[in-house]
């Protein structure tokens, strides 16, 4: 199962960006946190799903699903 964090910094690394970077795009966390998220150390807020979802333009549900979910 990929989770949310996983799927972020595939999202993150396919568009061969930093964690600074994604950070200062998304307008709000350091690259601490955005680390600690991918890792799984922290969840992510609805407010920073939503900001990720739209920044790459996927939907929500596409970083939070289980792929093997019906």
């Amino acid at each position: 199962m990929q989770r949310f964090g996983e799927k972020l910094r595939a999202l993150r690394e396919q568009r061969h960006l930093s964690r600074r970077e994604l950070a200062e795009a998304l307008g709000y966390l350091s690259q601490g946190h955005m680390y600690d998220i991918e890792i799984g150390k922290r969840k992510p807020t609805l407010e920073f799903a939503l900001k990720v979802a739209d920044y790459f333009g996927v939907s929500l549900d596409d970083l939070v699903r289980d792929e093997r979910e019906v």
